[in-house]
């Protein structure tokens, strides 16, 4: 293979990995472009988990043997079936020579666990080369060829080592973008999801029940109390109760499959459900009420649902549906309730949410929500 193609094939590579999106993006890519430039019809991309003494499949790409899955959940290999992974990644590391990828074909002897699996996949050969992240090794990129066409050879296993830094180099930013993105859409003093998440799942959720009717709730919760705890006990144990809350709301959450638990600031935080009916996930609500009473501080929580599954009238935003959820979590709040209240089930949570928003000094909910 010349220079200028495998020049072109590194590009390429870059570039694919560049334009992901995901990490599954990224290891797909990887795979694909690794096995491209290698003249491979099979690659994959696994990491290695040290605390589990394992190798993890994370892709695996082009043409797939039967029972390989493009991305498996649990396809791992205990590293003691790979001795030469002792070899390179440890021996010949530590003692001072590089990562390098290497060889390994199905007329091996005696036959290795990758040999072994080349036979029982029908490839002939494969080209192993470690991806090394910050200095150790992370995992592995694995090109294979079918049975038949010509075997790597030397050559390829030198470009191999080339083309797995190129993939380090695009895990790295993958994962330096996820980090960023988990940053952006995650709320630092509880972990939960925060606004920013929340618009962005409820406007596609809303997008599913115009398509198909799925059903969208939206559980919007005060947490009672919180500024007496400020004042009383300090701000480090107001923001203790606010990470206990954070912890009951997604202990509730966990109850409805998918289900975001989120806080949206200050004492405010929701759940939204995509799939289970209403009086599932008024169910929840109800047994979140129950839970944050139980809290040692704070004074429960008022909390308001509102549901596509109720009588809500017509939803032409995610933002009534946010309106409406409101509207019923101040109702509660008004009414010291103890139990949630349900729009479409309380007739005047339905005109509050329709009704042009108050004086902000009334109600400083419905702030950047405007009429509907």
């Amino acid at each position: 293979m010349g220079d200028d193609v495998r020049l072109r094939a590194v590009v390429a590579l870059a570039q694919a990995m560049a334009a992901a999106h995901t990490p599954r993006e990224s290891w797909r890519a990887a795979a694909l472009g690794a096995a491209a430039g290698l003249g491979g019809s099979f690659a994959a991309v696994s990491v290695w988990e040290r605390d589990h003494g394992r190798l993890k499949v994370l892709v695996n790409a082009g043409e797939r043997a039967l029972g390989e899955e493009e991305f498996p959940d649990s396809e791992t290999y205990p590293v003691h079936e790979f001795p030469e992974i002792t070899e390179f990644l440890h021996e010949r590391w530590a003692g001072g020579g590089g990562p390098d990828a290497w060889v390994e074909t199905d007329a091996d002897e005696p036959p290795t666990g990758r040999v072994l699996g080349l036979r029982k996949r029908g490839r002939g050969s494969c080209v192993v080369a470690p991806i090394v992240l910050h200095g150790r090794a992370w995992g592995e990129l694995y090109v294979a060829r079918p049975a038949g066409a010509p075997v790597f050879g030397a050559d390829d296993a030198g470009f191999a080592t080339v083309l797995s830094a190129v993939v380090a180099a695009g895990i790295a930013q993958a994962e330096r973008l996820e980090e960023v993105r988990k940053l952006a859409f995650t709320d630092p003093l509880t972990g939960l999801a925060n606004r920013r998440a929340v618009d962005a799942r409820l406007d596609e959720a809303v997008e599913r029940y115009r398509t198909d009717g799925t059903v969208v709730s939206l559980v919007v919760c005060d947490l009672n109390g919180l500024k007496l705890v400020n004042d009383t006990h300090g701000h480090a144990v107001g923001d203790r109760l606010l990470e206990r809350f954070g912890s009951v709301l997604s202990r509730c959450g966990a109850m409805l499959p998918g289900a975001l638990s989120a806080r949206l600031g200050g004492d405010e935080f929701c759940l939204l459900s995509v799939g289970p009916t209403a009086d599932e996930v008024v169910r929840v609500a109800d047994e979140l009420c129950v839970r944050a009473e139980e809290l040692e501080l704070g004074e429960g929580v008022a909390c308001g649902v509102a549901s596509t599954g109720d009588e809500i009238g017509p939803l032409r935003s995610a933002r009534r549906l946010f309106r409406l959820a409101d509207a019923a979590q101040y109702q509660a709040k008004a009414a010291r309730s103890a139990k949630p209240v349900v729009a479409g089930r309380d007739g005047a949570v339905v005109r509050l949410a329709d009704a042009p928003p108050p004086h902000p000094r009334d109600r400083r909910r419905f702030r950047d929500a405007p009429p509907v």
